[in-house]
């Protein structure tokens, strides 16, 4: 028997019936201990959003027969360190990627065509007409992290007939048919695109990848979108290019995170904020119920769990 930890009864009823070898129980770690009577039998564990912290990965630790966690974020190295010995994490990777590809495309298209100036002219009931302002189509971007969230913003920025190209850590054709170059061509990149997306995770080889140098290369008028994470960007960097017109930015995640009250960014020119919203999918969509039903479906195989990132040591 195949025992399964789901936050709520809505996530259960979203699941469904999923064979008479499973069962669902209804768990959240972050609220209690593990049921004692369900301890040592729960399998896998489906963690909730903004559901991190020692205490919540502990509570997943002493449930002795624990195979496999799945969380609910493509990104994971927020509780990397924290997976018990011998578990299997598993994210969320492609769960995520219509959803954050859509909020792209808003904030590229918002921030192109000045939609917030428009909207704070008219709360002020002024009709403050600026009428060349840039458009997305026949623009090019540069998109660094090209993985699948990639591949989907690069279909709807296509359909607005941009130009797009990709990054990552070497340089090859993605399945998609994009050129995706080397990272360490950035340098040489970054003068010849008018939007650079920013989709990678946060790790020592991310961190402030967006520095001053890579700024100062972007061309004038240029925009940075970020809907990775909010340290692979510069923030001090950002806002001298930002205070001085030259460059435009579209951010939903910052450096710090929550972007505090009075933080300059609030106020910086050309400046669009979204507050980490661009990726959030409710657990009852149907994108993520189908990866718990395959989750399921390679526990009671035993084959090899969708989306492993890591499995949990005791070394770490």
């Amino acid at each position: 028997m195949i025992t399964v930890a789901v936050p709520d009864q809505e996530v259960a009823d979203a699941l469904g019936d999923l064979g008479d070898d499973v069962r669902l129980v209804l768990w959240s770690p972050k609220e209690s201990d593990a049921p004692e009577a369900e301890r040592d039998r729960i399998d896998l564990v489906c963690v909730p959003h903004l559901h991190g912290g020692r205490h919540v990965y502990g509570r997943m630790g002493a449930c002795t027969n624990l195979k496999a966690i799945q969380i609910p974020s493509a990104g994971f190295e927020h509780v990397a360190h924290l997976v018990p010995d011998g578990v299997v994490l598993a994210n969320a990777r492609g769960v995520h990627d219509t959803r954050v590809a859509e909020a792209t495309l808003a904030l590229a298209l918002m921030s192109r065509r000045r939609l917030p100036q428009y909207v704070e002219a008219q709360h002020r009931g002024v009709w403050e007409q600026d009428p060349w302002t840039p458009s997305l189509a026949d623009s090019r971007a540069l998109i660094v992290g090209y993985g699948s969230i990639a591949e989907a913003i690069a279909v709807r920025f296509r359909a607005c007939e941009v130009h797009v190209e990709g990054v990552a850590r070497s340089a090859r054709t993605a399945p998609d048919g994009t050129a995706v170059h080397a990272v360490a061509d950035l340098p040489a990149l970054l003068p010849d695109f008018d939007v650079v997306v920013i989709v990678t995770p946060h790790d020592e080889s991310t961190d402030k990848l967006v520095n001053a140098e890579f700024l100062a290369a972007m061309p004038d008028g240029a925009l940075l979108v970020n809907v990775g994470r909010g340290k692979v960007v510069d923030t001090d960097a950002l806002l001298g290019e930002l205070k001085s017109g030259r460059l435009h930015a579209a951010l939903d995640v910052t450096d710090p995170e929550p972007l505090p009250e009075g933080h300059p960014l609030w106020s910086a020119p050309n400046c669009l904020i979204t507050p980490h919203i661009a990726g959030f999918e409710v657990l009852t969509n149907h994108r993520y119920t189908d990866l718990v039903r395959r989750q399921v479906e390679a526990l009671r195989s035993g084959g090899e769990l969708v989306n492993a990132v890591m499995v949990g040591s005791a070394s770490r």
